[in-house]
């Protein structure tokens, strides 16, 4: 019998390359179709191994979901950028490789994610995702994040509409 271990951790600079593929594949997977094709392609190419790197030393904390020593995905969390809104803290995203994606291992990382925010002293938590984004939508609600506010991005002159999900 085997032992699978799994374990959320902060991102090395040494997980560059992994983190820079796990954001190809998930972003490619998520919103192929929703965000146009040449803005999504330049927001990829944009965030490369060299731009993760940097990232591992940022201003916002980057966690990474190590299945048996592969980064099977990521989030990065800080401070709430929306200063309307009350909640202190910010999940700015959570991504994972669509092989890993349904299996639980999503909601292992937002409760370390959060977990960690509240243990900085943040009160409340908030969450965006483009509503077109129907499994992020499900999971966010399925985390018991209720659904209070929305915002436009524009993509390649495409706007989408965006909504706010918030914890107390």
């Amino acid at each position: 019998m085997k032992t699978l271990s799994i374990d959320v951790r902060r991102a090395e600079p040494d997980d560059a390359r992994a983190i820079s593929e796990v954001h190809r594949q998930s972003w490619q997977y998520t919103y192929a179709g929703v965000i146009p094709h040449r803005a999504l392609g330049q927001m990829i190419e944009r965030r490369g191994e060299a731009w993760w790197r940097k990232a591992t030393s940022g201003p916002a904390t980057l966690l990474v979901l190590d299945v048996a020593g592969e980064i099977a995905g990521y989030a990065t969390l800080g401070l709430n950028r929306a200063r309307a809104l009350p909640q202190e803290g910010e999940i700015y995203e959570l991504y994972l490789r669509p092989q890993y994606q349904g299996l639980g291992l999503g909601r292992m990382l937002f409760g370390e994610a959060r977990r960690l925010l509240k243990s900085l002293g943040c009160k409340g938590l908030v969450v965006w995702c483009l509503e077109e984004n129907e499994n992020a939508y499900r999971f966010y609600r399925g985390q018991g994040g209720a659904d209070f506010c929305e915002g436009i991005e524009t993509f390649d002159h495409r706007q989408l509409r965006k909504i706010g999900f918030v914890w107390p």
